[in-house]
């Protein structure tokens, strides 16, 4: 046995070594954020900036966590839980931003054009007499056959 075994049960060795290797891996990731200029961060727009603030201080609070987990301390009943709470209700309002910023959105002008088109109006007769209905709605009236015009009239 090594002297640094001895200050902990040999049951847990492999659960500490795991541990250790999980901690250089979350180094390992951490690094291009910390080695990231400010300058850099500011380029980015609000609402990239907004995320990668957000992800760094989401992975620092859930870090937190598992420290007080580590020192038998049950994080539910610690002010860490709300702090990830908050956290995640500022992550989904950046995606709800992010979806809207996605969504298709409405031109007017056509849709004006859609609209104007798709209504029938009655052309102007001397007379003040109604003429043909300039949209497919006629159409569709006569297409409806004998029975339904009785119900319209």
């Amino acid at each position: 046995m090594t002297e640094q075994q001895e200050d902990y049960p040999s049951e847990i060795h492999a659960g500490l070594v795991a541990f250790s290797d999980s901690l250089k891996s979350v180094e390992e990731v951490f690094k291009p954020f910390l080695q990231m200029a400010l300058e850099d961060v500011e380029k980015l727009e609000s609402l990239d900036q907004a995320k990668l603030h957000l992800t760094a201080v989401y992975a620092i609070n859930s870090l937190f966590w598992i420290y007080l987990t580590t020192q038998g301390i049950d994080p539910k009943d610690h002010p860490i839980k709300n702090e990830l709470d908050r956290i995640r209700s500022y992550m989904n309002r950046v995606k709800e931003i992010e979806d809207k910023r996605k969504a298709a959105k409405l031109d007017k002008a056509a849709a004006k054009r859609i609209v104007k088109s798709a209504l029938w109006e009655p052309s102007k007769m001397p007379g003040g007499s109604q003429g043909k209905q300039t949209s497919g709605k006629r159409k569709q009236q006569d297409r409806a056959g004998p029975q339904n015009k009785k119900k319209r009239d």
